[in-house]
């Protein structure tokens, strides 16, 4: 975790609590430290923006990691069509990939 960018992004949402990218960031700053802290960033950039790819992936191998591979799987399996209908193909496959690994 890097404090001076978790204040910076902190920051960031206060002056426009919208901005789904800061929030996305800070989900990742406490990804190793909090993972459920993370998951409450990642939760807040979806209700944000339903179509931020990011935030199905982040999610999906969060749930996946804390063991309940059925919401694992259900983060997955939305992300990737969300990822298909803004073109996003890339995405896509990387989240088809870790939901076959699964």
């Amino acid at each position: 975790m890097n404090e001076e960018r978790i204040q910076t992004l902190h920051k960031l949402v206060k002056m426009d609590p919208s901005d789904v990218f800061s929030l996305f960031a800070l989900g990742l700053e406490f990804l190793e430290a909090q993972p459920e802290l993370a998951k409450r960033y990642f939760c807040r950039a979806h209700e944000k923006d339903e179509r931020y790819v990011a935030a199905y992936f982040q999610l999906g191998k969060l749930f996946f990691d804390q063991g309940d591979e059925k919401a694992a799987t259900e983060w997955l399996e939305k992300g990737i069509r969300v990822a298909e209908e803004v073109g996003d193909s890339h995405a896509a496959g990387e989240m088809q990939d870790f939901l076959d690994q699964m």
